[in-house]
């Protein structure tokens, strides 16, 4: 039986919806530092040192990415992947980005 391949997210691991920006990661918990590590099956790959127990490793995502960033963490939502490595997560209009980081242009509102 044939699959069907999905073309409701685009591929990347970033894209815009309005001023808030959409990122894919790949969460490595328990990494010796926190850093982003490259692209990893389509998603950012970013390592942390919490560990993946009681919400930690989630709050420790969010933090990083808000001080990534330059927004206040209230701004950094998880959308996607609570219990899983694989997340996806909303910015709410990000006032910079991490030197390096291949995030595509923004789109005219």
């Amino acid at each position: 039986m044939a699959r069907s391949i999905s073309c409701a997210e685009p591929p990347g691991p970033a894209r815009w919806d309005g001023t808030d920006l959409i990122l894919r990661v790949q969460v490595q918990p328990r990494a010796s530092y926190d850093e982003f590590a490259g692209i990893h099956a389509g998603a950012f790959k970013i390592r942390l040192t919490s560990p993946p127990v009681d919400g930690k490793a989630n709050a420790a995502l969010i933090a990083f990415l808000a001080e990534a960033f330059g927004v206040a963490r209230r701004q950094v939502t998880l959308v996607k992947g609570e219990t899983g490595r694989a997340k996806q997560l909303r910015i709410r209009a990000p006032t910079r980005f991490p030197p390096g980081l291949p995030v595509p242009p923004v789109n005219p509102v």
